[in-house]
């Protein structure tokens, strides 16, 4: 087997002209027309939803990079022309992605893309208005002020709209990671509900080659149930008694095919000291994600991080070959109901928690972004996603389902 390594950089995942669906191009000529007919008068926001895998990123990057085409073209007759846009990005990994794409485009450049406090901060400064803003992820965008990112107002996305006349935005509420970017679909329509707003969601899978019957496993494992193993030709779903066994065989599909890592809950210690941090479970023992801003590539490319041990804030957006998933301390099973049950307790991204004054139902919300997270490890898998779990009786009933 010879490995696919162009294939499997993330750069020609998400490259602008690599060719789409039919469903992916159809909503990019509609995102398009959106911001043509809406670029006099503004005040309007396309919203493109749609699971993890269903190619939102790819298909916000080709609209963005016919856009700036369009922009960039001395052409009087169209409504694009000399509009000055952005891509808004929160997601530190994927902005190292968006700008090294950049360096292979003729109409898009590097200072085309900005972090959202960044971008808001600046056009409040300068009093200046966007025509059209981008935004990946916009789950992510901040719904609270927030010192250590500098931001000062209340909400990242209403201030976004103060500042461009259309919008357009992905958002998924499954992959909500933070209490201070909390956002559910009523909290986005209230944000939205004096704009002209047109919705398209986004639902055939493609980065999973997996049917619907591990989809629906998954999906149904981050509802907190855990059901008989599927069997499927095209991917490889599997449970381990030992994390080591289970790392030496992610190990051999990285050598074989690339683009293979471990990945864990947020359930073990971690601190932003500069130290390394482990992960250990029984003979596996392995140091946590480290954050190189500036490394060129981002963490799930860099050839060193197979001795690495990555996180949601590493993987997401990302596609994995082979992903082997270690669920902490904090995700238990119980027999007697037959269900898994979350420990916010032994969650250990206290970030993640901060900054729940005013939320109304915490606890619930505590466990909907452990869930969310748990969600967005196991849907980096294109080829296979391997278990392990601390819990024995998780680990054990993980074994008798797949028997």
């Amino acid at each position: 087997m010879i490995m696919d390594v162009q294939n499997n950089q993330a750069l020609q995942k998400l490259s602008p002209y690599r060719a789409l669906s039919v469903e992916q191009e159809k909503l990019c000529k509609s995102v398009i027309q959106f911001c043509q007919d809406h670029i006099v008068h503004g005040n309007a926001v396309f919203v493109i939803k749609g699971d993890a895998g269903t190619g939102k990123s790819i298909v916000i990057n080709k609209i963005f990079n016919e856009i700036q085409e369009l922009s960039r073209q001395k052409n009087k007759t169209n409504p694009l022309s000399g509009t000055k846009n952005y891509l808004l990005v929160n997601h530190p990994e994927m902005m190292k992605l968006y700008r090294n794409i950049s360096e292979n485009s003729i109409y898009v450049k590097k200072k085309d893309f900005e972090r959202p406090t960044t971008f808001i901060n600046a056009m409040h400064k300068t009093g200046q208005v966007a025509d059209i803003v981008l935004v990946d992820e916009a789950h992510l965008l901040l719904t609270k002020s927030d010192k250590y990112n500098r931001f000062s107002q209340d909400n990242h996305l209403e201030e976004i709209l103060k500042c461009a006349k259309v919008v357009v935005i992905v958002f998924d509420d499954k992959q909500v990671l933070k209490f201070k970017s909390h956002w559910t679909e009523s909290q986005l329509a209230s944000v939205l509900a004096q704009k002209q707003v047109k919705t398209y969601h986004l639902k055939n899978q493609f980065r999973m080659q997996a049917g619907p019957d591990i989809c629906r496993w998954i999906e149904k494992f981050c509802q907190k149930s855990v059901l008989p193993f599927p069997k499927d030709p095209q991917f490889e779903l599997r449970s381990f008694g030992d994390a080591q066994e289970m790392y030496e065989l992610v190990r051999h599909k990285n050598a074989q095919f690339g683009l293979s890592r471990m990945v864990a809950t947020y359930d073990y210690p971690y601190r932003l000291d500069g130290k390394e941090h482990f992960v250990t479970e029984g003979r596996f023992h392995l140091k946590w994600d480290i954050a190189k801003p500036e490394a060129r590539l981002p963490w799930a490319e860099r050839a060193d991080t197979i001795d690495e041990v990555g996180s949601v804030y590493t993987v997401q957006g990302f596609d994995l070959n082979y992903v082997g998933l270690l669920l902490g301390p904090s995700v238990r099973y119980n027999a007697q109901t037959n269900t898994l049950v979350l420990d916010p307790a032994r969650y250990e991204d206290g970030a993640a928690f901060a900054g729940r004054n005013g939320l109304a139902q915490p606890e619930q919300t505590m466990e909907r972004i452990m869930l969310n997270a748990m969600n967005v490890l196991m849907t980096r898998a294109v080829k296979g996603l391997y278990l392990y779990a601390h819990d024995p009786a998780l680990r054990a009933h993980l074994e008798r389902m797949q028997a």
